[in-house]
């Protein structure tokens, strides 16, 4: 890979295609330079080969449109998925089991969120990510500082990795990688897991395993305690969904887990729509470690169902 300054000086005889004009990027660069030691030649040659993605306002923009429950986990839950999961936990076997033992983090849990962000490793995303966030922090003000930070922490991660910016695809959000890590998360929670001198979510599956690993117990997985548990309900009970009790109070409510599970301090009741009607779930602390890494009840249900079946298969095979 070619150091930061080869680019810049690359950069000089490429014409340019029609830089991004957004108000706050000369005052972005002056902070770049006083607190991160930035040239500003650098970085004002990075800028201008930077395009406006209208493509990314548009779909970070649009509500959320959420197919339901059942169609949403057919995508992740089915055939093809958990073959394929099996074949990348079995490529990937020694580094998963390390990183079991080493992070308390099951290996059909960090299997099945490589496997729910990018089809593990297939779809990683092909959206420019110096467009993408510069885009994002100038041109959505809704959430300009997050972004803003975002575009900070890429283009220091692009420093201290000597990859170049420009070059870098990912999501319209911004993540990066085989595990889909913001910036943010890369330089805070990514690990060199194989010990070659680079972390690289790019394309090594093993600097993945260990740094997905790495990010639920930044968080606070617990190791051996279970993530959520299906329940039957008393019919005469009245109940709020997303609620937390003390399994204790549940008990009393009438909610009983079907299968016998760890007697935990507290859970979150969810519900999901199916095609018989509806399924109730008691969600864990491990659930809420999951929904940090995406914050979305369906995606943390989909990660845990494809873990629980990749489990099983695997037994089987």
């Amino acid at each position: 890979m070619m150091n930061w300054l080869c680019f810049a000086l690359l950069l000089l005889s490429i014409p340019s295609l029609g830089a991004i004009e957004l108000p706050g990027i000369p005052q972005f660069i002056d902070e770049m330079v006083v607190k991160h030691q930035f040239k500003r030649d650098e970085l004002e040659l990075i800028f201008q080969r930077a395009q406006y993605r209208q493509a990314v306002i548009n779909m970070i923009s649009a509500p959320a449109t959420i197919k339901p429950w059942p169609q949403y986990r057919a995508a992740f839950i089915n055939n093809k998925h958990i073959s394929d999961g099996l074949k990348f936990w079995q490529n990937h076997i020694s580094a998963l089991q390390r990183a079991e033992k080493e992070y308390g983090v099951p290996q059909e849990m960090i299997v099945a969120v490589i496997g729910v962000e990018t089809n593990y490793g297939r779809n990683t995303g092909k959206f420019n990510m110096l467009d993408t966030l510069t885009t994002l922090a100038f041109d959505y003000p809704r959430r300009a500082d997050f972004f803003r930070n975002e575009l900070e922490q890429y283009l220091l991660l692009a420093r201290e990795q000597k990859f170049e910016p420009f070059k870098i695809q990912g999501s319209y959000a911004g993540a990066l990688g085989i595990p889909q890590f913001m910036p943010s998360s890369y330089r805070k929670h990514a690990v060199d897991y194989n010990n070659d001198g680079i972390i690289n979510l790019f394309n090594d599956p093993e600097d993945a395993i260990g740094s997905v690993a790495n990010y639920f117990k930044q968080y606070g997985w617990q190791s051996g305690e279970p993530v959520a548990a299906r329940v039957k309900l008393n019919e005469k009970t009245e109940l709020n969904i997303k609620e937390t009790r003390s399994m204790a109070d549940w008990a009393e409510l009438g909610v009983i887990p079907v299968a016998q599970t760890a007697d935990l301090k507290s859970a979150w009741l969810l519900d999901f729509t199916v095609s018989e009607g509806k399924e109730f779930w008691l969600a864990f602390k491990n659930f809420q470690v999951i929904m940090l890494y995406n914050n979305n009840i369906f995606y943390a249900m989909s990660v845990y169902q494809l873990a629980d079946a990749l489990h099983y298969a695997r037994i089987l095979n």
